[in-house]
């Protein structure tokens, strides 16, 4: 079965850390860049973090420097490491693989992905 799983979500007080990981089954992110998009009802999916195949690793604004994005090569997986949490960030988030191996500048582009998980809430209490 083809499938991008992420796990690692629930719920967190402001202020703490979750991370997020995801894999592939059926399919492989070598090659490819990995994104990470997140989601609120009634709002359009929002690119947070992209790391590309060969290393670069690009990022949100709004995130102002709390999110870390990895790859374990080993594992093929992918991490994002969520820091200093605010209840802004409570959503949906979902992976992605990328149709090639580089991330586009601009992360909130869902069309060039090409595989994506089933999604992972994220809840922040204040």
């Amino acid at each position: 079965q083809v499938q991008v799983v992420e796990s690692g979500g629930g719920l967190v007080q402001a202020g703490g850390s979750l991370r997020l990981s995801c894999t592939a089954s059926g399919l492989t992110f070598d090659s490819h860049a990995v994104g990470w998009f997140r989601q609120v009802s009634g709002k359009e999916r929002e690119g947070v973090s992209c790391i590309s195949w060969t290393g670069p690793t690009y990022y949100a604004d709004s995130l102002q420097g709390r999110f870390i994005i990895s790859r374990d090569l080993a594992n093929h997986a992918v991490h994002l490491q969520m820091n200093t949490l605010k209840p802004e960030d409570k959503a949906t988030y979902y992976c992605a693989r990328a149709f090639d191996m580089r991330c586009s500048v601009s992360l909130s582009q869902p069309h060039r992905y090409d595989y994506w998980g089933q999604g992972n809430q994220v809840t922040i209490s204040s």
